[in-house]
């Protein structure tokens, strides 16, 4: 099939490969010239495992194409994907400029009967305002070519999210009960196909319930996280174990383990804007979400939660100190600083008068941009930021140890030489990655998320 995808973020870049992966004619068209021309040269523009192995593939036998001609790819596509981004606005709403800007441009340049599929995430009625915009274009010219505006949200975690989208769980389509609903259904089924042949996985809704699903799952993972936080701070202050906590509600198969760590907060591209939207399109209609407003509010304390833990245990006054940071993207096997917690514990590290060794596996051209922004007209503090290419330099001397991304590497490593490169033996742990108690036997003053701290003496042993 013919498929267009305007955009090529995360989701348009993934979904254009993998839908050209099961042979489909793909063609990819973004505004950002730097990114088709990086595409186009063989690169990625963001870091994902496997995608670029499968852009290669695929650009190799000619199923892909990258262009920044609006024109070409509308008269491309029979099926046009919607995959730009939905920035919130400054009241937490998400931004449709963008999405209707691409609407407007299918009407102008549309020849023919054309499905257009919201893949971005947006609000409940978005799909209705696409359908505006593109009647408006189609009348102003003149012509009748017929479509239908389909709601298929995307249900991918970076990092993993080329496997989510050629393995998925579920693909949620909501569609008009129409003539041009009914034949926008035919060629999704078509187009999904690949994907069912095992079982169906296709679940058919209207299209307000498929854009409120969206949301709907994204604030429940949020609420989990934000949950399972707020408990380990109660944790700290009663001498429990948040992580015998989280076995112990897990294993109840009505809760189930996942999105149950404690942590410094979440992040990324989709939880914050997604649970703001969410909570504002609730009081546009008159209705208050008084569990997600907590649960933004539990998120934003908790990425104060590790300053806190260091402010404790060096003081307020934290000139002269230097401190590694393992860990800046919001979570492990991507490049993603959006939200991400290491902005906000950095940020205070430096305004205290701190030092900061930063490092992260993938991430580090990303933060250093990113930082640019964040300290801008914060010279002082900028120069009192370096980034290191490896774990280990970040060490070098450092006073402590931070950190906030549970990257694999950093789960297991030489504690011998850890503990010798810091001036003192001290970890402040945002992801839980270690046992207290065996920090205590190795000397380490461990302080982790609603886990009990282990006292050691003057000599660094355990009391």
């Amino acid at each position: 099939m013919k498929v267009t995808i305007v955009g090529t973020g995360y989701v348009g870049l993934v979904t254009g490969a993998c839908l050209a992966e099961i042979g489909n004619d793909v063609f990819c068209v973004d505004v950002d010239p730097r990114k088709i021309e990086i595409l186009n040269s063989g690169g990625v523009p963001i870091h994902e495992p496997g995608l670029q192995e499968m852009l290669k593939r695929t650009r190799a036998a000619g199923r892909i194409q990258f262009s920044t001609d609006v024109k070409a790819s509308v008269e491309h596509g029979d099926i046009q994907f919607i995959a730009v981004g939905t920035p919130p606005d400054e009241d937490g709403s998400a931004d449709l400029q963008y999405v209707l800007a691409a609407a407007r441009n299918i009407g102008r340049y549309s020849n023919g009967f054309k499905v257009i599929v919201d893949k971005s995430t947006v609000p409940v009625g978005t799909a209705l305002q696409v359908k505006r915009v593109v009647d408006e274009e189609l009348k102003a010219r003149g012509v009748d070519d017929g479509f239908s505006v389909v709601s298929n949200p995307e249900f991918l975690k970076e990092g993993a999210a080329v496997d989510d989208f050629m393995r998925p769980d579920r693909i949620v389509i909501g569609i008009d009960d129409d003539q041009a609903g009914n034949r926008a259904r035919e060629m999704m089924k078509r187009l999904y196909a690949p994907f069912n042949r095992n079982h169906e996985r296709t679940l058919y809704m209207d299209v307000r319930s498929a854009e409120f699903t969206k949301y709907a799952a994204n604030a429940m993972l949020a609420t989990r996280i934000s949950f399972m936080n707020d408990l380990s701070n109660l944790a700290d202050a009663v001498g429990a174990d948040i992580e015998s906590v989280r076995r112990g509600i897990g294993s109840d198969p009505r809760i189930g383990y996942h999105f149950l760590y404690a942590g410094c907060g979440y992040g990324g591209s989709c939880f914050p804007k997604d649970v703001q939207a969410l909570v504002q399109t609730a009081r546009e209609n008159g209705h208050r979400l008084q569990i997600l407003e907590s649960v933004e509010a539990v998120n934003n304390a908790q990425k104060e939660v590790l300053v806190n833990k260091i402010v404790k245990r060096m003081g307020e006054d934290l000139r002269g100190r230097t401190f590694a940071v393992w860990g800046l993207a919001f979570k492990p096997n991507t490049d993603d600083m959006r939200e991400a917690s290491s902005r906000r514990l950095i940020a205070s590290l430096l305004e205290r008068g701190a030092t900061v060794r930063a490092y992260d596996p993938v991430a580090m051209a990303e933060a250093q941009r990113v930082f640019a922004l964040d300290l801008d007209g914060r010279r002082e503090d900028l120069e009192r930021l370096h980034f290191v290419q490896t774990q280990q330099e970040a060490l070098t001397g450092a006073d402590a140890l931070v950190i906030v991304t549970e990257w694999k590497e950093f789960k297991s490593p030489d504690f011998g030489h850890l503990k010798s490169e810091l001036k003192m033996p001290v970890i402040f742990d945002g992801r839980n990655l270690y046992e207290p108690e065996a920090m205590a036997e190795l000397g380490i003053d461990y302080f982790a998320i609603g886990r009990p701290h282990v006292e050691l003496d003057g000599n660094g042993s355990r009391q």
